[in-house]
């Protein structure tokens, strides 16, 4: 039985007593019952809002979890169509460059417009790795002389 229905219970037993609402007690057991039931339609408001929050979140969590799979690839049920083709992936690795931080010595992955900036911020600590072009240069050039 829900609260509603208990209060509308005990409404019903005080119009069977046929109380005389005119004296004290009377008025006092119809303000008793008349609290009683705007408390219990209170409680259904609040749980019919926390159901619908509950299925907000829910449906954000749902989201969510397609949006870590879009950004982390742990998409197990993708299509082939759907995978880049060695091409892709070719000209993406061209303009994607790598290097290991020193502080955490984690592995950042960056496009040539960092290198143009000088310097990079790691993800991982926040350290700030600074980049010459002109020493990389002479270096890449050294490389292919030997």
């Amino acid at each position: 039985m829900e609260i509603t229905e208990k209060v509308a219970y005990l409404k019903g037993l005080m119009e069977g007593m046929e109380l005389d609402t005119g004296k004290k007690e009377g008025k006092l057991l119809a303000a008793i019952i008349d609290v009683l039931d705007d408390i219990a339609l209170e409680l259904v408001d609040m749980q019919e809002a926390q159901e619908e929050l509950g299925d907000g979140l829910d449906a954000v969590s749902d989201d969510l979890e397609d949006v870590e799979d879009l950004l982390f690839g742990e998409d197990e049920d993708e299509d082939e169509e759907d995978l880049l083709d060695e091409d892709d992936l070719l000209e993406d690795e061209e303009d994607c460059y790598a290097t290991t931080c020193p502080a955490c010595e984690e592995t950042i992955y960056f496009d040539g417009s960092v290198l143009e900036d000088g310097e990079v911020i790691c993800p991982n600590c926040g350290e700030k790795l600074e980049f010459n072009l002109e020493e990389l240069d002479e270096e890449g050039g050294e490389d292919e002389e030997e």
